[in-house]
């Protein structure tokens, strides 16, 4: 937590100078700027494109690869590259940030997501290129590919554009490789290290089968009910003629909106069907020991196997041949009643300081929550207790309500048993 809080006022520092801007901004612009960069989450007070010069681009860019990657692997990565023996309390720590049970291999699955950042930001340059520079010039269209492949692979959502990817809503390289960059960056770090490895579905981690199948299920579904929803409003899919072209548009908006934050409709005309559904998905989000937020998918999965394993009064929960313990199921609870708790409160305090639409405002705690960076317009109305709000919900989503948890809670060995009792339930 120190380390990104440190990352994201030395990253409002480097924002604030003259430098950095078009026209001088305030603090509260600068330090919101770069929380939202480093948490990758997309929220923005100003526009990115045409309020910040090219220094102030690479500033925002830089903390986004910082915050996707995580600062203890790139560190890790830096030091070995130097040559820099890393011992055994950094090692540890790292584990930690990666969200592993073990320290073995921990060098090797840090240089498998080198690797793969690196190939995949590459590949994500040279396409989006292929659509940026015929258009913008090489120099200029080089910069925007190469910002967008960095935002989209971290799940970041920041764009140079005001209307962020719109222009581009039927483009097919845009409408198929920027969803490829936020499905493997946020399908998680391990996820990626399994398939590099093992390649066999029989072989792979039960974890990495949970993924595979529940980000699937979540795209399927959600393009079928963003389709389904916004298929005659003339504001958003309403406006597209074709069929196909309606399609790859919900595509787009499916994917992105689980923790990416792009856009290639209005996401402010979508209807409140469509907005509460955004809602679900953004609090679900993406993967573990990946760039994405949310309460993560197997989380979520963990809770529906909880929940059917109660009604068929099965005492361990069973997937793919194995099951899964008692501590897991309380660190799912835990997770999901904090990050409940969060939201709810950050709801009600700026429905307090806020005369605004309750599902505008809903959406926007949500999308911090998240790190998805969506907004239905109330960023931009955000008065100093809403930003503060906004703030401290990006900082935890991005290094977990665990962590949160963990700082604040203390371990305290019980030396007094009490007799079992009972509560009635439900």
């Amino acid at each position: 937590m120190l380390l990104y809080a440190t990352l994201v006022a030395t990253g409002a520092g480097l924002l604030k100078l003259p430098v950095a801007t078009e026209a001088p901004i305030s603090w509260s612009d600068a330090v919101f700027t770069a929380a939202s960069a480093v948490t990758v989450t997309g929220l923005a007070v100003v526009d990115t494109g045409s309020q910040f010069t090219l220094f102030g681009q690479v500033v925002i860019m830089v903390l986004i690869q910082l915050g996707g990657l995580g600062l203890m692997t790139f560190a890790v990565l830096v030091l070995s590259m130097l040559g820099v023996p890393i011992g055994l309390p950094q090692v540890v720590v790292l584990r930690e940030d990666l969200n592993q049970t073990s320290i073995a291999d921990l060098m090797r699955l840090v240089r498998i997501i080198l690797r793969v950042v690196l190939l995949c930001e590459l590949v994500g340059t040279l396409v989006l290129a292929a659509v940026f520079v015929p258009e913008f010039g090489i120099g200029h269209g080089l910069w925007q590919a190469l910002f967008h492949a960095v935002s989209a692979f971290n799940n970041a959502g920041f764009s140079l554009f005001s209307d962020s990817l719109s222009q581009w809503a039927t483009h097919p390289l845009v409408n198929l490789f920027v969803p490829l960059l936020f499905i493997v960056g946020g399908i998680g770090f391990s996820v990626l290290a399994d398939l590099y490895r093992i390649r066999r579905w029989h072989r792979l981690a039960l974890h990495t089968k949970l993924m595979l199948v529940g980000t699937a299920v979540l795209i399927v579904w959600s393009t079928a009910a963003f389709a389904a929803l916004e298929w005659s409003n003339p504001l958003t899919l309403g406006q597209f003629d074709s069929i196909a072209d309606k399609l790859s548009v919900s595509w787009f908006q499916a994917t992105t909106t689980r923790t990416a934050g792009f856009n290639t409709v209005d996401i402010g005309a979508i209807h409140d069907s469509t907005s509460l559904m955004f809602i679900s998905l953004m609090l679900i989000g993406g993967g573990s020991t990946s760039t994405a937020g949310g309460i993560k998918v197997t989380t979520f999965i963990v809770l529906l196997l909880a929940t059917v394993a109660f009604f068929k009064r099965r005492s361990t929960l069973h997937a793919y041949g194995r099951s899964l313990g008692y501590e897991e199921v309380l660190k799912v609870l835990a997770l999901t009643v904090l990050s409940m708790l969060l939201v709810m409160t950050g709801v009600f305090i700026i429905m307090i300081s806020h005369d605004g639409d309750f599902l505008d405002l809903f959406f926007e705690v949500a999308s911090a929550f998240g790190t998805v960076g969506l907004s239905r317009g109330a960023t931009g109305e955000l008065d100093g207790v809403g930003r503060v709000v906004i703030i401290l919900l990006m900082f935890i989503g991005r290094v977990g309500p665990l962590t949160l948890g963990f700082f604040l809670a203390t371990r305290v060995t019980p030396r007094i048993r009490y007799p079992a009792s009972r509560v009635f339930l439900g």
